[in-house]
């Protein structure tokens, strides 16, 4: 199983961003989709099959502001998942995206949630809560596991109902 999730959601503005910026940006939060998934696709024909899961993000959905090269990396995520999937699926490897809403991580908490944050998550958010790490981490268990061995190419959104 391979679980690509690393990014840096830093706020940026369009007109901040160097093309030196904007590569750093595209390097971390997807280039290194492409390049574990092509790492391990020798590894997980050989064992007979394996599971993908990338990283997206509902920020491009709701059209979250100020961090725009993070949100089209986490855009491309969608199209690199289901691209895979149909490349590497005749080998039963699966690969799907788990895309969170805003994961009340202890970075998140310290950097972007402010005090009119709740009353914002309240108004989007059908259930009621917060997402936390737990609830992404109970998605990716699935995936990797045999109970989802029929699930490919598919965007698993865990963000309470906020899309």
């Amino acid at each position: 199983m391979l679980l690509n999730n690393a990014a840096n959601d830093r706020r940026h503005e369009m007109a901040d961003v160097t093309s030196e910026d904007f590569d750093r940006l595209v390097a971390v939060n997807f280039k290194h989709q492409f390049f574990a998934a092509q790492a391990v696709a020798d590894d997980m024909r050989a064992l007979g099959g394996g599971s993908i899961i990338n990283f997206g993000s509902i920020s491009w959905m709701i059209k979250g502001r100020g961090y725009p090269v993070y949100q089209a990396c986490k855009a491309a995520a969608r199209g690199l998942t289901r691209s895979l999937a149909r490349d590497l699926g005749k080998q039963n490897i699966r690969v799907n995206s788990i895309v969170p809403g805003w994961v009340m991580t202890e970075r998140q908490i310290k950097l972007w949630v402010k005090p009119e944050s709740g009353a914002e998550i309240d108004a989007a958010q059908c259930l009621p809560g917060r997402v936390m790490a737990e609830d992404i981490a109970a998605m990716a268990l699935f995936l990797a596991a045999d109970d989802s061995r029929m699930c490919t190419a598919q965007d698993y959104v865990v963000d309470a109902g906020w899309t």
